[in-house]
């Protein structure tokens, strides 16, 4: 009986992961076995940031909403507080956006909501 040798098929899956480690650091974007274990933490790394990007965003916004308010004589809270009481649906994006680039309208949305 012959012997089977599979080395189209290793060749390719192992260029695949060598492709995926390209601009790594040493030997890990040449040797297979090195750059294997790159490619797999990498992936676990951005999987994990993918929605580790989502908090960071979030916390983000927050921040900015909450310097704004103080800005205006007011903490974030109450603000956010008298917001859903007022019946103001404008999420946290949408505010921090309004902070940053037209801070007027934001005041304006402040002292509409102490009044």
């Amino acid at each position: 009986m012959s012997r089977v040798k599979n080395t189209v098929a290793t060749r390719a899956r192992r260029k695949k992961i060598v492709k995926l480690a390209k601009g790594y650091f040493g030997r890990k974007s040449t040797v297979f076995r090195t750059a294997n274990q790159a490619v797999m933490k990498s992936a676990m790394y951005a999987y994990k940031d993918r929605r580790r990007k989502k908090r960071d965003f979030r916390r983000l916004w927050i921040t900015r909403i909450n310097a704004a308010t103080r800005i205006n004589g007011m903490s974030y809270s109450t603000f956010m507080h008298a917001m859903k009481l007022h019946g103001i649906e404008l999420n946290r994006k949408i505010l921090s956006d309004m902070a940053v680039n037209d801070p007027a309208s934001f005041a304006k949305l402040v002292e509409q909501i102490k009044a």
